[in-house]
Formats: structure tokens, sequence, C-alpha cells
């Protein structure tokens, strides 16, 4: 069952944490952008809002929430009503696919990365941005969640368990970016963007959908 009721009640306090953290949302941004193919017809999962889509050029969204989707609409997004573990696309629909800080949402973690695999052309790339759980946010997120009107009903993973999840859905080719080394309260100005994963908050994987042997 999809986890909408948080974010059918609450768009406005969702809507606020971007102008809140400016710099926070730009460094997410800026760390999903280096790996983001610039080019290709894409599609996020959870699009939300369309705060993340938008900039980043995505046209296509898929997102379970009515009142997030009408915003995402308005942001130039075309979307679909729907969730993860049974996206409405046609096999081989697209050349790269976006999940942001949807993956501790999901009701089913498998599922929905074989869904994004099966939607992806061979060689597509599946760019997905979270709060890794061994992190300092992650740890203070997973602390504090019970007071949280959105992560109360979150499941937060590993970089390892997210790798192991990927790998299990057939995924390959991993590339990592990091940021968001510091309390946000702390941070005035976008946080650096480096590669690998261990020392900042929000990890953003690309992984690949293998061309199988014989095909072009």
């Amino acid at each position: 069952m999809a986890k909408i009721a948080p974010f059918e009640q609450n768009t406005d306090q969702y809507e606020a944490w971007f102008s809140e953290h400016p710099d926070v949302y730009e460094s997410e941004l800026e760390a999903v952008r280096t790996l983001l193919s610039p080019s290709g017809n894409g599609v996020e999962i959870g699009v939300g809002s369309g705060q993340f889509a938008a900039p980043l050029g995505i046209q296509h969204g898929l997102e379970p929430s009515d009142q997030m989707r009408r915003i995402a609409e308005q942001r130039g997004i075309m979307t679909k009503r729907g969730v993860a573990e049974h996206a409405p696309y046609q096999d081989e629909s697209f050349e790269h696919a976006l999940m942001v800080t949807t993956l501790c949402f999901l009701d089913d973690v498998h599922r929905s990365f074989l869904e994004v695999r099966r939607i992806l052309k061979p060689g597509g790339a599946f760019v997905i941005g979270f709060i890794a759980r061994e992190s300092p946010l992650g740890q203070l997120y997973e602390q504090y969640k019970a007071g949280n009107v959105f992560y109360r009903i979150a499941s937060f993973y590993t970089v390892e368990e997210v790798l192991a999840a990927l790998r299990k859905a057939g995924f390959t080719g991993f590339r990592f970016t990091q940021t968001i080394f510091h309390p946000l309260e702390e941070i005035t100005t976008p946080e650096p963007v480096k590669s690998g994963y261990g020392e900042g908050s929000f990890i953003v994987i690309r992984a690949i959908k293998p061309v199988e042997r014989g095909r072009g």
C-alpha cells in the first residue's frame, strides 16, 4: 500500500523544506546531476512535486499522491498515478530513470528495482539518491523519525544494502557521488560533491541495465 498520507496532508510543509534549505537542496541536485545523463527520455519514480525532475530536465514522473502530482504537472512534468512496484510504463521505455529520497518509502524494494529495470532500455541508467542509514544524517533521522510526519513511516537503508538490492535486480556498472558533510543547520553554502561514498550523508548511485548478449 502506497505511503501517501503524509504527502497528501502536509504538501505545504514538504514544499517549504526546499525553500528553508536552499543550499542542501542545491547540493543534492548537483550530486544527482553529476551522474545523470544530460539527454534522452527519462522518468523519475516517486517524482513528488517535481523538485528534482523539473530542474534536471526529466519530463516524465510516476507518483501515487494526487496532491504532489498536481504540483509536478504545474512544473511541466508529464505524470502518471502509480507506484514503483507496478510502474504503468511499457518495457524499455526510457534511457534513464531517477529515484530521489523515494527508496525509504517503498513497500517492496526488490519489486520496485525490477520494475525500473523492465522499463529501462538496455544500457539505460538507474540513478538513485538517498540518505544512507549509516551516515550522520541517517542516524539522526532514525533517532527522531517518530516525531517527523514524513519519516515516521520510512525505512532507511545502508549503501551496501542498496547495492545488494541493485545487484539482485540485475544492475551493474556502479558509480557513486556523495554530498552533505555537515549538519543541515550548519550548511550556509552548497556542499561539495565528491565521488565514492562513506563520508557524505546523501549518496547517489548510478547503475546500468546490461545489454544482453546478441543485442546491439
